[in-house]
């Protein structure tokens, strides 16, 4: 009878051990330590798939933030999130951004009848415009030039992963720095 005595003394103690280990590891991460806000880059959601401009300044990322899935743009330089009014629609899903040199150009893959098309937001013009409507096959990974004239990606159109590339145009307004000179093609 002893030793079933001490058998429960014993369980009684590695249960209250457990417990109290169990209260200080949540305390010890405890919601004060997690930044939260509206100016805060990290949340309690899943961010991922992260693109630094050319200036190194803005950070734009996928976040699962308010229960959908949103590309956010972060300012380095301030600390704060930067307004991207008309970018993330309830409807569709944003993903693999790519930032031109100072963030002026974000380029992503978003849907547009259930198919993968790669569209462009213009932060100046805070508007989004869909550069791949009728491309004919599966579109991935896009990467947008320092200048926001060119946009590498990969497609699918022959049966098997390519990469193209797609030139804006000779009159598209370039994201350069103040005072940079512009060389133009010949």
């Amino acid at each position: 009878m002893k030793t079933v005595t001490s058998m429960l003394w014993l369980q009684k103690r590695i249960y209250w051990s457990l417990v109290f280990s169990l209260i200080s590891l949540l305390v010890s991460c405890g919601v004060s330590d997690i930044p939260l806000g509206v100016s805060s880059l990290n949340s309690r959601y899943t961010e991922e798939q992260p693109a630094l401009s050319g200036n190194g300044r803005f950070l734009a990322f996928v976040s699962n933030r308010n229960g959908n899935q949103q590309l956010l743009v972060y300012d380095l330089e301030t600390q704060s999130f930067i307004p991207t009014p008309r970018l993330n629609r309830r409807e569709t899903i944003a993903e693999s951004p790519s930032l031109s040199y100072t963030a002026r150009y974000i380029c992503y893959l978003t849907s547009n009848q259930g198919r993968p098309v790669i569209a462009i937001y213009d932060r100046a013009m805070q508007q989004s415009q869909i550069l791949t409507p009728t491309y004919r096959g599966w579109v991935r990974n896009p990467h947008i030039s320092p200048d926001g004239r060119y946009i590498v990606f990969e497609s699918a159109s022959r049966g098997q992963w390519d990469i193209e590339v797609l030139d804006r145009g000779p009159t598209v307004e370039l994201d350069i720095p103040n005072g940079a000179a512009v060389t133009v093609p010949q």
